[in-house]
């Protein structure tokens, strides 16, 4: 009953809490993470981390890496994830780039889905926004036409049309 011999447990490394952005909030700039982070406001930038949940009011215009991503909200961009899963209200306007993918009735996607073994590490070949045309002094929800640093397959510029996010 209280023998020596008893090996006690060694404490696991705790995990940070996840990063929360809430609602009201607007990021105009890159996101980078080590560990989990839950989404429910705009960014305006790139997304990088380890576990990610886009909210379902949340909206990110630009590229998003995971090891595994949660979509409920918007993405205007790529999306490569080892697992990603599209929820009945995601609205994805961009490439995924995955090993695993889920899709539930209801989400809407415009782009294509292409599988990787390494989607995380697989080449970047679209950059992220790099010029707004069209209205310099934008209204929020207006549509914006958005052009892409590089050439697409047919070496003209990539130009998409996509909701500049203002506040």
């Amino acid at each position: 009953m209280f023998s020596s011999n008893k090996k006690i447990p060694t404490p696991v490394a705790n995990k940070a809490p996840p990063s929360l952005l809430s609602a009201g909030l607007t990021v105009n700039g890159d996101l980078s993470s080590d560990g989990e982070v839950q989404i429910d406001c705009i960014v305006n930038g790139d997304v990088v981390a380890d576990r990610l949940a886009i909210g379902e009011n949340a909206r990110v215009v630009g590229e998003v890496v995971a090891e595994h991503v949660l979509i409920r909200g918007e993405v205007i961009g790529r999306i490569r994830a080892k697992s990603v899963e599209l929820d009945k209200t995601a609205r994805v306007r961009g490439d995924i780039w995955h090993e695993l993918l889920s899709i539930a009735a209801g989400a809407k996607i415009e782009g294509l889905c292409k599988y990787a073994e390494n989607p995380r590490e697989a080449e970047a070949k679209f950059s992220v926004v790099t010029q707004i045309t069209n209205n310099p002094d934008p209204q929020p929800g207006k549509l914006e036409r958005i052009e892409k640093a590089d050439k697409g397959d047919k070496g003209e510029p990539q130009v998409v049309e996509a909701l500049r996010a203002t506040s």
